[in-house]
């Protein structure tokens, strides 16, 4: 028999243990799961409860109602049950969501979209409209009411619409119109004659008016001109000038000499003289300086020793200074 020197021998493990630690985990298992069990089946309950109603807490909502929002406690289990609770009327042409028959849980969101009722007054009448829009301008737009950029709108576009509002809006129109009209010639006395009697004056060319167009920017307001402003002028036609011959031919007779003195009297080429017929026109030259004026006889006097002619004012002081009261003259009557 052959010995085997040296040879160890090693124990043998048990396995108890592990099988104790199983058995461990396997107990604790079971209580945990039943006690996620009961807490699910509780907030299962509970959210029905509520949704049925038979929670004695009231639900927390959210409430927009046409842009004006809160948060809200109900006892209410429907979006209906909820309006009548808050003595809220909806319209038939109102939005609302959810529907009125929807559930109210916690966190439901309640919007309210209310519908306007409008009067517009346009073109000669007055009709309704209805819209959900928030401006003036986008309301119309929304009922496709037609409006121009220059039209005016009252209240302004921007404004805020809110029901039984009145909407005026003006038509606007804006238009380029033409005019003729005359232009007045000028008359000019530039020529004389001395062949001709100088109360005579004579045409040598007819004046003929001319033509001239003007462009207008004029404002209409629902039919009715408000505004003309001219932007363009433009002469078509010059006017002609007319030229009139003035005659100079002065056909004296009897001559007087003696002093004139002057007075105020109508303002005109006029003088008095003592003895000289009424109406019957003389030319009065200043001996002294050679300056002469043609006046018209239309009253008496003056009786002055020497005096034989008062001249009006203006008359006078084309032949002589004012200041120096009297002039030695020479009159000579006209007999053309």
């Amino acid at each position: 028999m052959i010995e085997t020197k040296n040879k160890k021998s090693y124990p043998v493990k048990s396995n108890k243990a592990g099988a104790g630690q199983f058995n461990r985990v396997k107990n604790y298992s079971l209580p945990i799961l039943i006690l996620l069990v009961i807490f699910f089946s509780w907030k299962f309950f509970t959210r029905e409860k509520r949704v049925l109603g038979l929670s004695s807490q009231p639900n927390k909502v959210t409430l927009n109602d046409n842009g004006i929002s809160g948060s809200v406690e109900t006892n209410a289990n429907s979006v209906q049950e909820f309006l009548d609770e808050q003595d809220l009327k909806i319209s038939d042409k109102d939005i609302i969501y959810p529907g009125k028959e929807s559930s109210i849980i916690p966190g439901t969101k309640i919007n309210i979209q209310r519908i306007k009722n409008v009067s517009v007054i346009a073109d000669g009448e007055e009709i309704e409209i209805y819209g959900f829009e928030e401006t003036v301008e986008k309301i119309l737009i929304e009922n496709d009411i037609n409006f121009k950029g220059e039209d005016i709108i009252k209240p302004l576009r921007e404004s805020f619409a809110y029901n039984d509002l009145k909407i005026k809006i003006t038509r606007v129109e804006i238009k380029e119109e033409i005019e003729e009209e005359s232009i007045t010639f000028k008359t000019i006395e530039e020529e004389e004659d001395n062949e001709l009697s100088w109360r005579t004056k004579k045409v040598t060319q007819k004046g003929v008016k001319g033509t001239k167009e003007i462009k207008y920017e004029v404002a209409y307001h629902d039919g009715e001109e408000i505004s003309r402003k001219i932007i363009n002028t433009e002469i078509v036609e010059e006017p002609v000038s007319e030229i009139v011959t003035q005659g100079t031919y002065v056909k004296l007779g009897k001559s007087h000499t003696g002093l004139a003195s002057w007075y105020a009297y109508t303002g005109t080429m006029s003088a008095a003289n003592p003895w000289l017929p009424m109406g019957s026109y003389v030319k009065v030259t200043n001996k002294d300086n050679g300056k002469s004026v043609i006046v018209k006889i239309n009253d008496r006097g003056p009786f002055g020793e020497g005096r034989i002619i008062d001249l009006d004012k203006i008359a006078f002081e084309k032949i002589a200074s004012l200041g120096q009261g009297i002039a030695n003259v020479k009159m000579e009557e006209i007999t053309n």
